[in-house]
């Protein structure tokens, strides 16, 4: 076996033991913490690429070890802290999170096939730098950040809550295994000049971060999926119905 870059592949074990804790957390009832645990992870896993990249330590070890690890911390780990949570008490419950797992693992093979043969996927050529289907990191925070509201907050009743987490965990988990193209933001040029008032943006959401994390952190969430969602339509009916017009008028 070849020797293996320890920098990057070490920030993908941290998201691997972020998983592990938040099972643990989930299991004893602590699911505010299993929680804050998976958006560690998710936190690690947006750093190990980079860091691969920069330091020219890519290698199919890490691209596979990545991806053991992510099915680990935004598969499993939110259907254990869901099903914990809420769905305890449901058979269905069960089924829904199953589904969302294997939905995850599903998603997670296609990428990477994906990538070995260059093929992003019919709709994200549509435009470069999406995703096919929903990732499992963002899939992961959608579904813990509405742990987190509602473990805060309180702001549905139990039944309406548990009802809530079944539909998420089978939308969720269709979602990743869907066409739909999900921005990835991997392409944006962050060396790029602008106005002096855009560095308020990020400075706005730590704050917020800091302030309420859990109303930040959900509204960003489900502002990405609805958005999402939203240009989705547009790019696939719209926009492609337009240019199809276009050349049956010609």
């Amino acid at each position: 076996m070849k020797k293996i870059y320890i920098l990057p592949n070490l920030v993908t074990t941290a998201n691997l033991v972020c998983g592990f804790l938040s099972m643990v957390h989930s299991i004893q009832g602590e699911y505010a913490r299993a929680a804050w645990f998976i958006i560690i992870g998710a936190i690690c896993d947006s750093l190990d690429g980079r860091i691969a990249r920069f330091a020219r330590a890519t290698s199919a070890f890490g691209v596979q070890y990545d991806s053991l690890s992510d099915l680990t911390s935004f598969g499993i780990a939110p259907a254990i802290l869901i099903f914990s949570a809420y769905l305890r008490d449901f058979q269905i419950g069960v089924s829904a999170t199953v589904l969302y797992s294997v939905c995850a693992a599903l998603r997670l093979a296609r990428f990477n096939v994906s990538a070995e043969e260059k093929d992003p996927g019919k709709l994200a050529k549509i435009r470069k730098g999406y995703f096919q289907g929903l990732p499992s990191p963002a899939s992961a925070g959608l579904m813990v950040t509405a742990v987190l509201l509602q473990s805060e907050f309180q702001l549905l009743p139990a039944e309406l809550m548990q009802a809530f987490a079944l539909a998420l965990s089978a939308v969720l988990g269709l979602l990743m295994v869907s066409n739909v193209p999900f921005p990835s933001f991997k392409e944006v040029n962050w060396r790029s000049k602008g106005k002096a008032w855009i560095l308020l943006i990020p400075f706005v959401f730590i704050m917020s971060v800091i302030q309420v994390p859990e109303i930040t952190l959900f509204v960003t969430g489900y502002a990405y999926l609805f958005g999402s969602m939203g240009w989705a339509v547009y790019l696939c009916w719209v926009k492609e119905g337009k240019k199809g017009d276009s050349i049956a008028a010609h």
